[in-house]
């Protein structure tokens, strides 16, 4: 498992101080705001500290230490942020999709590989699997009923699908 993880991008400046705007890509803007540091490099490099990160209309502001100036902070556009895992704070039964992408995916009656996770929809009410088998793509909802198992040192999830969601179905 990686130990950088994407968590959104910075897509534009916020006031006159050099804070910038972060379109997140977790669970949340909130969850964004437990952290006091952010990477600009996949490798924890470039690291960032925080002064004061905050929920603005559905996006995250961050003021920086040393980004002063609407400059500054124009400079960084674009780029994508990263958290180390070892500072992030997942509830049990949470998991990153970083972490979930590539799982096979088995029926919990049948034992039968049913594909492997290639993407996760984040649609509000629930968040929807993409499970890709021969070439075709099956969306699934990743809710309690329909998943039960996530086994990530298996490389593995189980679930019970809707009736009507893969084509062998009676």
């Amino acid at each position: 498992m990686k130990k950088y993880l994407e968590t959104g991008q910075i897509v534009n400046v916020h006031g006159i101080a050099g804070e910038f705007k972060v379109k997140p890509w977790s669970n949340g803007p909130e969850y964004l705001t437990q952290f006091k540091s952010f990477y600009l490099l996949p490798d924890g490099g470039e690291r960032i500290d925080c002064r004061r990160v905050r929920v603005h209309k559905g996006m995250v502001l961050i003021k920086a230490a040393g980004i002063d100036t609407p400059e500054a902070a124009q400079r960084l556009r674009g780029r994508v942020l990263y958290i180390d895992r070892d500072d992030a704070r997942l509830d049990d039964g949470e998991y990153f999709i970083q972490d979930l992408l590539g799982l096979l995916v088995y029926d919990a009656d049948s034992g039968d590989c049913l594909g492997r996770l290639v993407d996760i929809s984040q649609t509000g009410a629930n968040d929807v699997w993409h499970i890709e088998r021969g070439g075709k793509t099956y969306l699934v909802p990743a809710i309690d009923d329909v998943v039960l198992n996530i086994d990530l040192g298996e490389n593995r999830a189980v679930i019970r699908p809707l009736k009507g969601i893969f084509d062998d179905e009676d």
